[in-house]
């Protein structure tokens, strides 16, 4: 199934340091073929390597891995 990529929410992590380990995961809202709508995390360093902004088309893999349709 795809999805339209509806919204991506960044997270405000302001002013905090972050350890060294840390992957900063955006909350994306996402809307079916069908209309249904999901939201889930996904980490922004994918989403920003993979081109995928609001308004995209996409897709997941059988391990769950996200890709823009082309």
């Amino acid at each position: 199934m795809k999805y339209i990529v509806k919204k991506i929410m960044e997270p405000d992590c302001g002013c905090e340091e972050r350890p060294d380990d840390y992957m900063a995961m955006d909350k994306v809202l996402l809307r079916d073929e069908n209309g249904s709508e999901i939201d889930m995390e996904i980490a922004d360093k994918e989403l920003y390597s993979k081109d995928i902004n609001e308004g995209d088309w996409v897709y997941f893999d059988l391990n769950n891995q996200i890709f823009k349709e082309q």
